[in-house]
């Protein structure tokens, strides 16, 4: 991966950030995506008035990417803060636009449809990267809880997957989308796609945070020359109800990531994002408080963390999966564990 860091320990002047100080990761096509995005899934709790008024103050700030998914219901309003940034002078080709596929669109027929429908939303005429949300083409209603289930929910069938993936592809060829990409997978899924994909993936969208490393993933996808793309890097407070267990973790509370944020008077979250985006992963933090946002693309320019406290940060992964995924299960699977082939091979 190529990086780009300014390592300076001058404090920002202001409260934007020059895009250009931002560290970058080049992809196989040798397209540069922003080290650090802005997420903007509300985690059913904020409207999306407030996530699009958010994505534009995030690139009036700084910000050049931006995570969106027609499954979050707000691609609408965001098209109306990406038309106004652009309005004020922005170009188009500054900007970094992910949007994802959802389940209840995997057929051959709806992908190109539903990618168009995303365009017009964005008020975009293309997307800089485009994934199939999750692995499995099963859907739920908004605000489901842990125990909503389809009925004509599946497993992972690589065949028709495949069939998905054909029509991603074409989306390249007709010039909607720049690059496609992956989302919720695992090793043995991956090594499948990669075996018939005639475009690979470019960026590969999963959970990682200090509790969640994920190393047999992470190194599994930048060894195949895929960017991995890290949700929920501070642990994901603000998560769905339908996720969260009593033996979930708080990465923002590590006595380790307290320590380091302490002896730098930054917030712990600050500390979570510094880490991901040295460790080589782009963090995708979702914030509609702008202390938050900007505090977060202010720290990846500035004062980087030390080898050590790398290190450190690196001893303390729990394993701690913080979106499990329960609604998308399938009848006869036992619990959320079969949807990530915890054994090594595909769950069926």
């Amino acid at each position: 991966m190529s990086t780009k860091q300014n390592a300076s320990s001058k404090t920002p002047s202001s409260d934007l950030v020059n895009p250009a100080d931002v560290p970058t990761r080049k992809l196989y096509t040798g397209a540069k995506i922003p080290a650090i995005g802005l997420g903007t899934f509300g985690s059913d709790k904020y409207s999306g008035e407030e996530v699009a008024k958010a994505v534009e103050d995030a690139i009036h700030i700084g910000y050049r990417h931006i995570d969106c998914a027609a499954v979050y219901g707000n691609e609408a309003l965001i098209g109306h803060s990406l038309k106004a940034t652009m309005d004020s002078g922005i170009d188009r080709e500054e900007l970094w636009i992910t949007s994802k596929l959802w389940n209840d669109k995997h057929a051959e027929d709806d992908v190109i449809p539903t990618c168009k429908q995303t365009l017009k939303d964005l008020q975009i005429d293309y997307l800089d990267l485009y994934l199939i949300h999750w692995p499995f083409p099963n859907s739920h209603p908004p605000m489901a809880d842990e125990s909503s289930r389809d009925p004509l929910a599946k497993p992972y069938i690589h065949e028709n997957y495949m069939k998905t993936w054909r029509q991603m592809e074409n989306l390249v060829d007709m010039g909607l989308v720049r690059h496609i990409g992956t989302s919720n997978m695992t090793v043995p899924k991956l090594q499948l796609v990669l075996r018939d994909a005639k475009i690979k993936p470019a960026c590969n969208e999963m959970e990682l945070h200090p509790h969640f490393q994920q190393p047999e993933l992470f190194n599994f996808v930048v060894e195949n020359d895929i960017v991995p793309i890290g949700y929920s890097p501070i642990g994901s407070p603000s998560r769905p109800e339908r996720d969260r267990t009593d033996e979930d973790t708080v990465d923002i509370e590590d006595p380790v990531i307290v320590d380091i944020a302490t002896r730098r008077n930054i917030h712990p979250a600050v500390v979570c994002v510094k880490w991901a985006v040295q460790r080589g992963q782009i963090p995708i933090p979702f914030s509609v408080k702008r202390h938050q946002y900007l505090s977060a693309l202010q720290s990846v320019t500035i004062d980087p963390l030390t080898e050590s406290e790398m290190q450190a940060i690196a001893s303390i992964d729990k394993n701690s999966r913080l979106i499990k995924g329960q609604v998308f299960l399938w009848e006869g699977a036992s619990s959320w564990h079969d949807l990530w082939d915890i054994n090594g091979e595909i769950t069926k």
